[in-house]
Parts: structure tokens; C-alpha cells; sequence
């Protein structure tokens, strides 16, 4: 099985060659890239354009959360750029989440999903904006709010996909940042995982950045997470013990 359709790539670069450079080491073997706040702030919607032109699919991380009118506005714009994905924050409620996916019904290839719990916050992290219990309980939480919206599927860490699969069934798009090959950094991530543990547990695809886009040879680098993809999970690598990133590289 092709791993690569399950494969984005974050294009969180601060200008315009630097992106390129990416997609032209790339070639043809990435499909699927992802354009965020960034990217799209420093060189503007023509870039995404240019690689919806190209033939790759892109995943715009906008992350939505304003009084429904705008947030419509801006997927109808999504839409119009030929973007495959676009995101909302589910914390907004239903009225945001319903928002962008009647917005989005005039582009039946634009997928709108709920960000449920951004991948650098943990449970004290909620305990401080006042939202009680665990990550993992907040993001079933949300998820379900994006299901009764609408939404064609969420964005969460690795370590709650396995339980959204069970509660969203096998239907819905579940997308992960926050994956890493184990032994390398996490980065900013506070609840990794491997790419194959996530796709092992669920989900739909896994969004890879600097392991990728920082190292000195990105199709090589791109090259290993197509092979983690494919390799056998570890049994360490299910259910609670499949995050194997060694705790002194989440820095």
C-alpha cells in the first residue's frame, strides 16, 4: 500500500523560497501539503494557488474562531483556492463548526475539520483556561460537538486518535500533527507519537514538519516516514506505550 496520500507535509516557512525550495526537493513524490498562518501571512494566497495548480492538495490550518459571518466568509475564500482542507476551532461551538460547513458546501472537495486541542497543550494547560479533566477527555469532548456541526472530521495529537476513531466510526478524517520517528525531537508537541502508531489507531492522515522540512535531505527525510508508515508497529508503539519518543527530546 502507497503510504504517501496519508502523508502532509507543513510548509512552515517564513517566505516564499523557502517553500519552493521544499516542494521542488519534493518533486512528485509528496501530494499533499500543508499551508498555515505563516506561510500564507508572508507570501499570500498565490502560493497556494501554485500548488493547487501543480496538482498537490493542500491543507489550509487557518484555525477558525470568530462570529460565524467571517468564519463562512473566510471557507468560502478556502474554497475558492482550491484547497482540499480547511480548519475551525471547535472551542468556537457549534454555531462557528455549522458555519464553516454550510459555507463549504458549494466546494464538494473542501473537507472542513475541528481543531479539538492544539498538540502543545496538556492537561495543566487546561487546568489554567479553566477547562477541567484531561486533554484526551476535552478533545472526545469537542469531537463530538464537530460531529453534531457537521464537520467532515478533527485535528488531534496521536495519543487520542484511537479513541476518536471508536467514538467518530470510520468514516471521519482524522488528521495528527505531533508525530515524530522515534529517538528525534517532538519539538513544541507535548502529546507525540509515531507516525505508524497513529495510522495503526486511526488515523486518516499525519501532518510532518522540520523532521522533513529542516533536514539536509527532505526526500530522504520524507523517504523514512513513507518506511515508518509501512514498517510493523512495535508492540510498545499500541495503546498507551505507542508514544516510543524518548521524554528528554520534547523540548
Amino acid at each position: 500500500m502507497d503510504p504517501t496520500p496519508q502523508i502532509i507535509v507543513a510548509l512552515d516557512c517564513d517566505n516564499l523560497p523557502a517553500a519552493q525550495a521544499v516542494v521542488d526537493q519534493l518533486g512528485d513524490e509528496c501530494r499533499f501539503y500543508k499551508v498555515g498562518l505563516e506561510l500564507l501571512t508572508a507570501v499570500g494566497p498565490q502560493f497556494v494557488e501554485h500548488l493547487v495548480a501543480r496538482g498537490n492538495e493542500v491543507f489550509l490550518d487557518l484555525k477558525l474562531f470568530e462570529i460565524p459571518n467571517s468564519v463562512a466568509g473566510a471557507v468560502r475564500a478556502a474554497g475558492a483556492l482550491g484547497v482540499s482542507m480547511v480548519t475551525v476551532h471547535s472551542m468556537g461551538g457549534t454555531g462557528i463548526m455549522a458555519a464553516a460547513v454550510d459555507a463549504a458546501h458549494d466546494y464538494p472537495d473542501l473537507r472542513v475539520l475541528a481543531l479539538t486541542v492544539v498538540t502543545s497543550m496538556t492537561d495543566a494547560d487546561l487546568v489554567d483556561i479553566g477547562v477541567a479533566g484531561s486533554a484526551e477527555g476535552q478533545v472526545l469532548r469537542l469531537a463530538s460537538l464537530a460531529e453534531r456541526a457537521g464537520c467532515h472530521g478533527v485535528i488531534a495529537s496521536p495519543q487520542e486518535v484511537a479513541a476518536l476513531r471508536g467514538a467518530l466510526g470510520s468514516d471521519a478524517l482524522i488528521v495528527t500533527p505531533g508525530v515524530a520517528l522515534a529517538g528525534e525531537s517532538a519539538a513544541e508537541h507535548a502529546r507525540p507519537g509515531t507516525p505508524r502508531a497513529a495510522v495503526a489507531d486511526g488515523a486518516s492522515h499525519v501532518v510532518v514538519g522540520r523532521m522533513v522540512t529542516r533536514a539536509p535531505d527532505p526526500l530522504s527525510a520524507f523517504h523514512r516516514v513513507c518506511a515508518n508508515l509501512t514498517a510493523p508497529l512495535h508492540p510498545s508503539e499500541w495503546g498507551e506505550a505507542r508514544n516510543v519518543l524518548r521524554t528528554s527530546d520534547r523540548t
